[in-house]
């Protein structure tokens, strides 16, 4: 259990701005565990946006209540998958041979192409959350994406191929296993509970990942974080459109 625990704590330190002032051993058991986690992370993350979304209902206008909701929502992960996001697009637009987007890639700078997928990604993602505000869809919504999202990373990570011996993803992806990624599944049947329909965000989620998956390593020969990271935001992104669809064309 103190493994567990630890992996807990690595979890939240890696995949959000929460403050966890204790220093986690580095080993494959709690490397293990944090993955483990990871669902359980987007389940604490999205506990806060509808908790904040209940808070505020009323109070602001639903435009506002949506910035407000995403804002929030950058700040929780500080932005470490946007950075994930910029990097993969910046390599993509370039159209240069395969070495040179590795460059690309890893280049600290922000290109015009980076930037553009920022800028794009957030205002979907602010629209989608005003309408889904607006038609007052579900706040179990906003406990789904992320905790779904970040079961995708978990699952790209142990499925798809590494492009590189080198980096976190290849770190991470050296003590994941079927049983984890089963293991990392055990938050997600709460949903079932709160979310009527939560099984097709899932099934959505699952064809997310095979075309990006694909994409990724048709691109790259593989994954490596940054592309983990762009999965978190584009199966985020991705959620709350399918999200959108389904109550408006099936339940409104």
């Amino acid at each position: 259990m103190k493994n567990a625990g630890y992996g807990l704590l690595l979890a939240l330190q890696f995949l959000t701005r929460l403050p966890v002032p204790v220093a986690c051993p580095w080993t494959p058991a709690t490397r293990r565990w944090a993955l483990r986690c990871y669902p359980l992370v987007g389940l604490l993350l999205g506990g806060v946006l509808a908790g904040a979304a209940a808070l505020l209902q009323g109070a602001l206008p639903a435009p506002l209540l949506a910035l407000a909701l995403l804002s929030l929502w950058v700040a929780l992960s500080g932005g470490l998958h946007l950075d994930g996001l910029m990097d993969v697009a910046d390599a993509l637009g370039s159209n240069a041979p395969l070495e040179r987007r590795w460059e690309i890639m890893k280049d600290p700078q922000v290109g015009s192409f980076g930037m553009l997928a920022l800028v794009f990604l957030l205002a979907w993602k602010g629209v989608l959350l005003w309408a889904l505000v607006d038609a007052g869809v579900s706040l179990a919504v906003l406990l789904a994406v992320p905790a779904l999202a970040r079961f995708g990373a978990v699952a790209l990570l142990r499925l798809a191929p590494c492009a590189r011996r080198e980096g976190l993803a290849w770190a991470w992806r050296q003590d994941l296993g079927h049983r984890d990624l089963l293991l990392a599944l055990w938050p997600l049947p709460l949903l079932f509970w709160l979310l009527p329909g939560w099984l097709l965000l899932f099934g959505a989620l699952l064809i997310f990942l095979l075309l990006y998956g694909l994409a990724m390593t048709r691109a790259f020969t593989g994954i490596n974080g940054d592309i983990v990271g762009a999965a978190i935001e584009g199966g985020e992104l991705w959620l709350l459109l399918i999200a959108w669809s389904w109550w408006s064309f099936v339940t409104g």
